[in-house]
């Protein structure tokens, strides 16, 4: 008991090393290792280690295992037949779509860390052009709410308050828009917004 007692202190501390996301988590994997370790061999007569595992083995023991074991890459089918022909006139293929994005459950979701820029400004636009390239890899319909692309640039310290009109309005050929209002709640991608989106997708492999 005494030895279990330490080994649940010690998965204790190693748990507050992680990302506070994730503590939980790592937390009930370390014990869950250690109460193994202590009950190896008090299985029924002729279960032993191996027996434990196996049972290990068959049934997720948390729910980061659980969410590992339902995610899964793109496929054509997930793809809308849009962003297909976007992919296909750009020279890409939905492997290239499976660096930013995968599937979990029914949902399609963002894979991507870096935006691959340090200037505000051109992450904003960053931004919108995934959140759009995501929007129409489900509907077929390249575009994308600001309030989300806000939230999304607050996220990642890059909302310029000052400037958030000014960079739309610099990049104005993108999107559907000729001057950029703050009635303006949906923006949809030009022609010239689906080839540097192309152009985006290239870069952030």
């Amino acid at each position: 008991m005494k030895k279990l007692k330490e080994k649940v202190l010690e998965a204790a501390k190693l748990a507050q090393e992680c990302p506070e996301d994730f503590q939980k988590i790592c937390f009930e994997l370390l014990l869950k290792k250690a109460l193994k370790d202590e009950d190896k061999g008090k299985g029924p007569p002729g279960a032993g280690a191996e027996g434990v595992d196996e049972i290990d083995q068959k049934e997720p023991t948390s729910a980061l295992e659980k969410s590992a074991a339902s995610q899964d890459d793109l496929t054509r089918t997930d793809v809308h037949l849009k962003v297909r022909r976007l992919l296909e006139k750009s020279g890409l293929t939905v492997e290239n779509l499976n660096q930013l994005f995968y599937k979990e459950d029914n949902n399609i979701l963002p894979l991507y860390d870096d935006l691959k820029t340090t200037r505000v400004s051109e992450s904003q636009i960053r931004i919108t052009l995934l959140q759009c390239l995501h929007e129409a890899i489900k509907s077929g319909d390249f575009k994308a709410n600001l309030d989300a692309v806000r939230d999304e640039a607050v996220t990642r310290k890059c909302y310029d308050v000052k400037n958030w009109a000014n960079n739309f309005n610099n990049n104005a050929h993108l999107f559907d828009f000729e001057k950029y209002s703050k009635k303006i709640k949906i923006v949809s991608l030009s022609e010239t917004g689906k080839t540097e989106l192309a152009n985006l997708i290239k870069e952030l492999q």
